[in-house]
């Protein structure tokens, strides 16, 4: 099993080479990137970036680096009730499974989407109408970029398509080996569910990837592992009773505040904690 940690930067491969030489220093194998998220920036707007999407993969596998997963378009609070909306995000969505393709990621994690607002849904069939319809066009680019879209379970109780059930049970409806799952250890911990029992439900077939980090059972609040309320020794034991081969990516840092004297000693820490989940208990 690798070890990852997500990144976010500049649209440079002077600033991707920055990055992904720090991480090859820590020890860590691959980048969860996440630059794709906000649709508001130069990775979407600039004429050049298809160039320096390619760039950026090479300057990852020039530093050692594997981008095991990109992160896709998402914004808060989400507007995807009208068609102009929806249109707006496939179209975007569109574009950031082109740039994971770019990059050398095999896949890209993604939200539902939310056309009633991020914690209600008045409506659970139309919700989920709405989701079959945009994800069965979805499929189809990332068929053609030859990309795994990974739907992510969510940490909103009152949401359709929050817990990793839920998101298996509708990835299993379309039968792709373009749709599998993406497991949120923080988010199923805030439904009271076990991350480890999670992993063994979703299994290895359907896993594509992984967000890694702890919380309190409550709030989702990306803390370093082993903070919280997560069992990370049966979190551990159940990626190896499945045969996960796939990157142990952390979706958490350590804090800006912290003073630049000791802030490298934290980082070296959370990857040595990284590849210390990766060996099984």
């Amino acid at each position: 099993m690798k070890t990852g940690i997500s990144v976010n930067f500049a649209l440079s491969a002077d600033a991707a080479r920055e990055v992904f030489s720090r991480l090859r220093l820590l020890g860590y194998d691959c980048a969860d990137l996440q630059s794709f998220v906000d649709t508001e920036t130069e990775w979407f707007s600039s004429p050049d970036r298809d160039l320096l999407w390619r760039q950026i993969g090479e300057a990852a596998r020039d530093s050692g680096i594997e981008i095991s997963q990109t992160h896709g378009p998402w914004r808060f609070p989400p507007r995807d009730f009208t068609e102009e909306d929806r249109a707006e995000r496939f179209e975007k969505m569109c574009a950031a499974l082109e740039g994971t393709a770019a990059v050398g990621a095999p896949c890209m994690a993604i939200h539902n989407i939310m056309p009633f607002g991020a914690d209600k849904n008045p409506e659970p069939q139309r919700f989920l109408d709405m989701n079959r319809e945009f994800f069965s066009r979805l499929l189809e680019k990332a068929k053609a970029c030859g990309t795994v879209i990974a739907l992510e379970n969510m940490p909103f109780p009152n949401l359709t398509l929050s817990t990793p059930s839920e998101v298996l049970a509708f990835v299993r409806e379309f039968d792709s080996p373009y749709f599998r799952v993406c497991l949120d250890t923080g988010h199923a911990a805030v439904f009271g569910l076990s991350p480890g029992e999670s992993v063994r439900l979703i299994g290895r077939d359907a896993l594509a990837c992984l967000h890694v980090h702890d919380n309190d059972g409550v709030h989702d609040y990306h803390w370093l592992p082993y903070r919280g309320v997560i069992d990370w020794a049966d979190f551990s034991r159940a990626l190896h009773e499945i045969g996960f081969d796939g990157a142990l990516s952390l979706e958490t840092n350590v804090s800006g505040k912290l003073p630049p004297s000791v802030r490298p000693e934290w980082e070296k820490a959370l990857a040595a904690t990284a590849r210390a989940l990766t060996m099984k208990p």
